[in-house]
């Protein structure tokens, strides 16, 4: 099914596949040990943006890829996601009580099954990839494991909550803070588009790089509009903690190089994202509409 601009999907409408995706793929609640099952279906279906399943299918659709081929990746990095988030809130780390507008993971299942949870969800998402029927050729699966393994182990997230971790108290430079977010942020945001690209079939390498290009823009863009919603914004309306960096004394983009500046630098990544997949044409226009998104949203 090769989408031509007119034909492709609403966001709205990519968001409803992939929670339908998502639900689907999970355990049932009744199922043994219903309790971690509770807690994963807890962590991934209470609400979000789906920003890394909508890259996922944004990223295809700009390649032609059929819908069904996208699911599995879609479904596995919100579920990378929802485990670094439900890790990330515990106390040892971010000690949060709120996500996505209601009490974290372990508030409501206490912090051993968050753990388990979080665990289980990670665990779900090779498996899915690993599976994934629609798309045939196993060397495609095999890379699309690596490029997620990557993403989310020590060069990638995990790697980027050990420099987060380092950091609190410290003073980084401005380079210092992009490479600890490429990592933490940005590398499973750049592994979303990948996928979506891998599963389409594309072995283009001047394609690939440039969507790669334009997932490490957005990603970095992402962390940018957060550290700015954590001083403007309200925890009403972005769905957890106001001012949780700047009580923590953490290092972001607003304490390093001020408010002004942090928007500035917010509108050349998104100058940066939209460049890369100019080629594209009206095919990069779910991406464009997601890069721009992740600059304007408000929570």
């Amino acid at each position: 099914m090769n989408l031509n601009p007119e034909a492709a999907p609403s966001i709205d409408s990519l968001i409803a596949r992939a929670d339908q995706a998502l639900a689907q793929a999970l355990p049932a609640e009744h199922q043994p040990p219903v309790e971690l099952h509770r807690a994963m279906r807890y962590a991934v279906l209470g609400g979000g943006k789906r920003l890394r399943p909508l890259l996922v299918y944004a990223a295809g659709i700009a390649l032609g890829a059929n819908l069904d081929a996208l699911d599995a990746a879609a479904c596995a990095v919100e579920f990378i996601h929802a485990y670094s988030l439900v890790h990330d809130d515990l106390p040892a780390m971010d000690d949060d009580a709120l996500r996505r507008g209601r009490p974290t993971c372990h508030i409501v299942f206490g912090e051993a099954m968050a753990i388990l949870a979080g665990d289980a969800l990670q665990a779900l998402a090779f498996e899915i990839l690993a599976d994934a029927t629609d798309i045939d050729d196993a060397d495609t699966r095999l890379r699309m494991l690596q490029v997620l393994g990557r993403a989310c182990g020590a060069e990638g997230m995990a790697g980027g909550q050990a420099f987060d971790l380092a950091a609190v108290g410290h003073r980084l430079s401005l380079d210092e803070l992009e490479r600890m977010h490429d990592y933490k942020t940005g590398a499973l945001i750049r592994a979303s588009v990948m996928l979506g690209a891998l599963a389409s079939g594309c072995r283009d390498s001047t394609a690939l790089d440039a969507l790669d290009r334009f997932g490490r823009a957005v990603g970095l863009a992402f962390q940018v509009r957060d550290d700015i919603l954590d001083v403007e914004g309200e925890a009403a309306v972005i769905g957890k903690t106001q001012g949780k960096d700047a009580a923590a004394d953490k290092p972001t983009f607003v304490s390093i190089i001020g408010m002004d500046a942090s928007h500035h630098r917010l509108d050349g990544l998104v100058g940066e994202a939209l460049a890369a997949i100019e080629p594209l044409g009206e095919r990069g226009h779910t991406l464009a509409a997601l890069a721009r998104f992740a600059v304007e949203r408000i929570s």
